[in-house]
């Protein structure tokens, strides 16, 4: 009795599937239509966007040349169909065995991974027409417009779709532009083993392009190409499209490396790809970039970057050596986000981002660290040193010499003087006696990441360490921010093609130093605006602090500063530490209050212009407001009278 229900439930349920299957197949006939081939290639590029919606680029804009089938080589045809579908010419428009497979999946998992065999019209219904995702209502409309396609066109027209459509990586749709990418010809041109390069390709390019991803990617990828060509060119030989003569002379062909697009001419290619990097750490792959049709909004404000721009054209020097790099990067205090960036001149002619890749000597940018380790162990702004030049000073059991800029004396001064004339010979033992540990961890703190080594002995604080500009900006940001570090970020979010949230950006914050230290600190680096080495800042008109950097023989010039809303680090340095900036722009020697300041400078007014004018905190004045006198043996206070 029992077996005799479970059998009429089973006939039941499946009856029921049946009709609903196929009442489902019946509306979704009535209901899909073929599209329009073109609208799909000309929607999918990821758009990305400043922070008030105007498009900076795109990732994977068309590219593409529709070729009749006339004009595309039975090799090539041969090739695609060895590879994707060796019986395209006989066979229905979807393959049944194929699909059983992806249900059978489907069962499994609960979604369709895309296994099974589909033909060639189904491959075209699939990506010409469909979303990428992977469902049983997305596969009925794939069968529905392969049967429509079958039936509106005839083999040739649906293979000459296919071939012009189809998405070859590197940005390139159809069999054209990838014989352009791949090997520099025309797809009239290729040889059989380039053709069937090309076939093998197509199936992912990801994982088959061998000058795509990391080392370790592109070892394996060479090995999956080399398999599936082998693959692709015994298909022809058993279809006999070629001879065994033809077979056997197959060889993997010399392939073009990777080749940057247009959409990555002049500065912006430098924040597209940053942000394509970005978006690599967060998930999402080139190939999804160049085909999923994301909307990628950023942090980056229009009229901040282009004031970046304009400022490095207007104060760039002039004659300058071709090896001049100049760089910027502006940050927002307390929350992380990347204002502007300027990472070179041309990303199509150096793949090298200034801002973010490159690494320069920080010199006197490091002495706000030194200040933070002093501030934090009761050393006063107001203590007294000595800035005599030269000096020397204990390094380790090793005697170590330290002059100022210009060997300039300048004999009893309060650490607030010195900052402003970034005297080094008090800079150093200022370091040592808050302890050269106290610094390193106060550079880290602020935002100089472990990668940029540092060690902690008297030579740190003057900046012989090479960091990115990002990370001095970030820094400074944090400064800014009252002693609040940030992470630095540029995308807030990934929009999907169906208007969906995939990604959001959030501040990544911790509190790393006290406001305290940081009104003192903020205070100190004011001086160096107002009256000090950057004085050139002085033409913002609002309150500003900062930090000019000169390293050692002129390798590199900096200027580091903020207001209340925003900090910005700019750079000027050359390929190697050993080539100095001297006589670069007419001037005798270039130091972080010239070019760099003017750069900051001009940028700021772009950039704020219009924001509220706002001041700093006051100063906390840790250690009171009495003057000591700093000595070997510790600390005398000189009381006013």
């Amino acid at each position: 009795m029992l077996k005799t229900k479970l059998i009429r439930a089973g006939v039941f349920l499946a009856g029921f599937g049946f009709v609903a299957g196929a009442t489902l197949f019946a509306f979704a006939w009535f209901t899909v239509s073929i599209p329009d081939p073109n609208a799909y290639v000309n929607s999918q590029s990821t758009i990305i966007q400043y922070s008030n919606g105007s498009e900076i680029g795109r990732i994977g804009t068309q590219n593409r040349q529709v070729l009749p089938l006339a004009k595309i080589p039975l090799r090539l045809r041969y090739a695609v169909m060895a590879a994707e579908d060796r019986n395209f010419y006989s066979n229905r428009a979807f393959s049944a065995t194929g699909i059983a497979r992806a249900l059978l999946n489907n069962l499994k998992s609960g979604s369709l991974n895309g296994e099974g065999g589909s033909t060639i019209t189904q491959q075209y219904a699939k990506t010409a027409f469909l979303t990428p995702s992977r469902t049983v209502q997305r596969k009925i409309k794939e069968l529905v417009i392969s049967l429509k396609l079958e039936n509106a066109l005839t083999k040739d027209q649906i293979l000459e779709n296919y071939l012009n459509t189809i998405y070859f990586g590197r940005g390139a749709y159809g069999v054209q532009t990838a014989a352009q990418q791949y090997f520099n010809r025309n797809a009239n041109q290729l040889t059989i083993s380039q053709s069937a390069i090309v076939a093998s390709i197509l199936r992912s390019p990801g994982l088959y392009d061998p000058f795509y991803g990391d080392k370790e990617q592109k070892a394996r990828n060479k090995a999956r190409l080399e398999a599936r060509f082998t693959y692709v060119i015994n298909g022809m030989l058993d279809k006999k499209w070629i001879t065994e003569a033809e077979a056997k002379a197959a060889k993997m062909p010399m392939i073009a490396p990777r080749t940057t697009s247009g959409q990555l001419s002049g500065p912006k290619g430098y924040i597209i790809d940053a942000v394509q990097k970005e978006l690599s750490k967060l998930g999402f792959t080139q190939d999804q970039l160049l085909v999923g049709g994301y909307v990628i909004k950023t942090t980056l404000d229009q009229r901040a970057q282009q004031s970046a721009v304009d400022a490095v054209n207007k104060f760039t020097p002039s004659p300058a050596p071709s090896n001049l790099h100049t760089a910027l990067v502006a940050i927002r205090p307390g929350t992380g986000e990347v204002v502007a960036m300027y990472g070179g001149k041309d990303y199509v002619v150096r793949q090298l981002n200034d801002a973010t890749q490159s690494i320069a000597l920080a010199g006197s940018t490091f002495k706000p660290f030194a200040i933070i380790a002093g501030l934090e162990a009761g050393i006063p702004l107001t203590s007294m040193w000595n800035g005599d030049s030269p000096q020397t000073f204990d390094d380790l059991g090793k005697p170590y010499l330290v002059s100022n800029y210009g060997d300039e004396g300048w004999g009893q001064i309060d650490l607030l003087t010195a900052t402003q004339h970034s005297v080094n010979t008090v800079f150093v033992p200022l370091g040592i006696k808050a302890g050269m540990d106290k610094v390193v961890d106060a550079a880290r703190r602020a935002g100089i990441p472990e990668s940029v080594a540092m060690i902690a002995t008297p030579s740190v604080v003057l900046g012989v360490a090479s960091p990115h500009v990002i990370d001095v900006a970030n820094s400074y940001a944090t400064f800014a921010a009252q002693g609040v570090y940030s992470k630095p970020y540029m995308v807030t979010q990934v929009i999907g093609p169906n208007k969906g949230v995939l990604y959001e950006g959030k501040p990544q914050t911790q509190e790393v130093f006290s406001k305290d230290v940081m009104a003192d600190l903020t205070h100190s680096l004011k001086s160096v605006v107002n009256g000090g080495t950057g004085g050139a800042a002085l033409a913002l008109g609002r309150p500003a602090a900062g930090k000019t950097g000169t390293s050692q023989s002129n390798a590199s010039a900096w200027f580091s500063a903020y207001t209340p809303q925003l900090a910005a680090s700019v750079a000027l340095f050359r390929d190697s530490a050993s080539e100095s900036l001297n006589g670069i722009g007419g001037l005798t020697s270039v130091t972080g209050g010239t070019f760099p300041a003017k750069i900051w400078t001009a940028f700021m007014k772009g950039a704020l212009k219009g924001e509220p004018v706002m001041s700093f905190p006051a100063p906390a004045n840790i250690g009171g407001l009495d003057p000591v006198v700093m000595t070997s043996g510790g600390r005398q206070s000189m009381k006013k009278k």
